[in-house]
């Protein structure tokens, strides 16, 4: 396989550590070791103190893994497997797919949703977001007019990045239904979940209410612990873990022993730890909101419904790519533009998640009443 180069992640090896603000990073403001230490129960410190630093065990730890299936209802740690997330995109891609079958996959998207079966020679159609007036939303109908004798996945991603779109819980139903109901295999990328800005409108996971369900999920986004580089698949497809456990013998073989402690410590911790972040993104998204609604003639404000990003339109002069690489210039303001996500128009993903994210508005700000 030779997949094409990521974008995103291109653009951020470029910029993330020289720029002095990211007005588009996905996660949430990293939780720092004290502050996760200060949160741990005993029992986790006492495993911190006396860990040793050797190799564990290839499905991941398994206190860790009990953790991980408390999340969901029907999931045994049996049924987890941890790993970080993009390779356990990599593993399940190339576990479930082979050349000529094809996949339709929620668009835009994190590249690797769907450009590694684009790599494995899979023929990939998008399920593509519609900017409304009341934000994002997807076509049910066009699900049917997507598929062919040869779909095999659909790859879906709720709470949605870049766009922040929520489905309704009868629209994930029927969803699952029409997966059935064409015995297709349903990847769902559940790392946003947990950031609904209302608890009542959180989505059961993919998982829990299909049997042919694959729920990714991870530390990065929700839990403030990008750094870890842990997540997992749950799943009720047995052999499909171990066929991902056979290949990844040829990735990382196992996880990092002090990450799998840190990442039990915060799945002990994980209400707090949501509160904090969720604090974080409602005011942020009250910032850009009101940065938009301000700017009107030059920013179209399209209201995330979770998660930590947005995905608003600009409309002021020359392309979104030219307003990145400008701001960047002369402001030290990194945002991403919509074709990173190989996405037409020009729409900017905004991260909601960081403490300076109101400082990084302000700078833009300064931009623009100067251009």
């Amino acid at each position: 396989m030779q997949p094409a180069p990521f974008k995103l992640e291109r653009c951020f090896a470029r910029h993330e550590f020289s720029a002095q603000y990211l007005l588009s990073a996905s996660d949430c403001e990293s939780l720092t070791l004290s502050e996760l230490l200060g949160l741990a129960d005993e029992r986790s410190l006492a495993l911190w103190r006396e860990l040793k630093l050797g190799y564990t065990e290839s499905a991941g730890h398994p206190l860790l893994r009990e953790a991980v299936a408390r999340l969901y209802e029907t999931i045994t740690p049996e049924q987890v497997m941890i790993a970080a997330p993009e390779e356990l995109i990599f593993l399940a891609m190339n576990t479930v797919l082979r050349p000529g079958d094809h996949v339709i996959t929620i668009f835009p998207a994190y590249q690797s949703l769907y450009e590694i079966a684009r790599s494995l020679g899979c023929e990939v159609t998008p399920w593509q977001c519609q900017a409304t007036a009341n934000g994002w939303s997807l076509d049910l109908d066009q699900l049917e007019r997507c598929r062919t004798a040869r779909t095999r996945l659909l790859v879906v991603n709720f709470p949605h990045n870049p766009t922040g779109f929520l489905p309704t819980p009868s629209e994930l139903e029927a969803i699952i239904a029409w997966s059935r109901r064409h015995d297709l295999l349903l990847f769902s990328d559940e790392m946003y979940r947990f950031l609904e800005y209302d608890p009542a409108a959180r989505l059961p996971a993919v998982c829990d209410r299909y049997e042919k369900g694959i729920s990714l999920a991870g530390l990065s986004k929700s839990f403030a612990l990008a750094g870890l580089r842990l997540g997992w698949l749950a799943t009720r497809e047995q052999a499909l873990l171990h066929a991902c456990l056979t290949l990844k013998d040829y990735t990382t073989i196992c996880n990092s022993a002090p990450g799998e402690i840190l990442g039990l410590m915060a799945l002990h911790a994980r209400e707090r730890i949501w509160a904090r972040n969720l604090a974080i993104i409602r005011a942020n998204r009250q910032h850009a909101e009101s940065f938009c609604r301000v700017h009107g003639g030059r920013w179209r404000w399209l209201a995330p419904a979770a998660g930590s990003v947005a995905f608003p339109e600009w409309r002021g002069d020359g392309s979104s790519e030219e307003f990145c690489r400008k701001l960047l210039a002369a402001k030290s303001v990194m945002a991403v533009p919509g074709s990173m996500f190989d996405f037409p128009g020009n729409h900017i993903r905004l991260g909601l998640g960081r403490k300076n994210f109101a400082e990084a508005l302000q700078r833009v700000e300064e931009y623009l009443r100067g251009t």
